[in-house]
């Protein structure tokens, strides 16, 4: 994931950045594993709390 110098991202947007599945990001907040915030009806995710997410992924073998 680039950092693009965004502060947080929508889900449409997180998909973009992580090239994970709406429904991978979907479940990890369901999950609690990431941590969405909201802003009326908008549901955004933090960009360091979506480093965090992927930081935290088990590494490729």
């Amino acid at each position: 994931m680039e950092h693009s110098g965004k502060v947080s991202y929508s889900i449409p947007e997180a998909v973009d950045a992580t090239g994970l599945s709406r429904s991978t990001l979907y479940e990890a907040l369901r999950d609690g594993k990431l941590v969405a915030r909201k802003c009326g009806a908008r549901t955004v995710i933090e960009e360091i709390e979506l480093r965090r997410f992927i930081n935290a992924l088990p590494k490729a073998c």
